[in-house]
């Protein structure tokens, strides 16, 4: 499924068509046993997502399906969207001392990081 919206929505189909074997009418199939959502319930690990709220790479809607999905199993998740980024997340400094801070955070609570006393 997740597939079939990045065909749609990223700037790169060609590389989706090319690793799936065709586009999602003509591989139906192989975009349906190769999405990540139809495999979701054997996700155990917490999770951190970073996107930019206008990355055209990997559309922000499969971040929410991602964050969704997680929630819905009770799995610990945070989703971090950044308004006006693109993948790269280049357009504002602070954005990136954000994520970088967030994701610290997100380790001492589920990675072993110590906390440093």
């Amino acid at each position: 499924m997740e597939h079939v919206g990045n065909w749609g929505n990223d700037d790169t189909t060609f590389d989706d068509a090319y690793f799936l074997g065709g586009r999602p009418w003509e591989a139906q199939q192989r975009y349906h046993d190769e999405a990540a959502i139809f495999q979701i319930d054997k996700v155990r690990t917490p999770t951190h997502m970073v996107a930019g709220a206008d990355d055209i790479r990997v559309a922000v809607l499969e971040d929410y399906l991602l964050e969704h999905a997680l929630y819905s199993l009770g799995i610990p998740n945070a989703l971090l969207i950044f308004p006006g980024e693109g993948h790269s997340l280049a357009k504002n400094p602070w954005h990136g001392k954000i994520k970088v801070r967030e994701e610290l955070k997100w380790l001492q609570k589920y990675g072993g990081v110590p906390t440093g006393n």
